[in-house]
């Protein structure tokens, strides 16, 4: 089943309801894909423009990349979804013997490492979303401005989010030395990234004032 060829009414349903998936992962993948489309939106209204003849290459670099963007963050939503369900019947493993902990420890570390695998892709795509934000919110039409800045607001949401999800899985696994490689790298993104995604988003609203 796939969550992002239904209708946004579906998605937000099965979103509240008590199903496994999709969940914040998910969610998060499709916020960043919205977030990336409004970059994607001030380009399309800056292209053709004679005031911005001098950008036009640039926006239709951009506006590739966005596009390239949408696509992997769309397909997240329904990965994140394809991982997660293996998790969530590991946590209801037996474990009344000791040969049967063995096996649910052996099978929860494995779909623990597969359900942070795709929250952590979908933190890498926003950082790329972030950086593309930044050159519509620059060279972009002023008539569009304010997309931008919803735009990389919501690319920082999606990040954030995704962060999440990586590190409830990570606090779960037994392999500390894998677990805080995992969590270093999510750390640098946020650092790096939220702190862009707030420069960009502040210097849209002082433009916009």
């Amino acid at each position: 089943m796939s969550f992002v060829t239904g209708s946004c009414e579906q998605f937000v349903e099965v979103l509240a309801s008590k199903a496994p998936v999709p969940g914040g992962g998910g969610a998060s993948a499709l916020v960043g894909a919205i977030g990336t489309a409004l970059g994607n939106m001030v380009g399309s209204l800056t292209t053709g423009k004679k005031k911005y003849a001098s950008v036009q290459s640039d926006i239709e670099d951009l506006m590739k990349k966005a596009e390239t963007l949408q696509k992997q963050l769309l397909a997240l939503v329904d990965k994140d979804a394809e991982v997660f369900e293996p998790l969530s019947r590991a946590y209801g493993m037996p474990k009344g013997t000791e040969e049967e902990k063995m096996e649910k420890d052996r099978v929860m570390e494995l779909c623990l490492k597969d359900a942070c695998s795709v929250p952590m892709e979908i933190m890498r795509r926003c950082c790329e979303a972030i950086e593309l934000q930044k050159g519509f919110a620059e060279k972009g039409s002023t008539l569009a401005l304010s997309d931008a800045g919803v735009g990389v607001a919501m690319c920082r949401s999606a990040l954030l989010g995704a962060s999440l999800n990586v590190f409830i899985n990570t606090k779960a696994m037994k392999d500390r030395e894998y677990a805080e490689q995992i969590n270093r790298e999510a750390e640098d993104m946020l650092d790096k990234y939220t702190r862009l995604a707030d420069e960009i988003y502040a210097s849209v609203v002082e433009r916009l004032k």
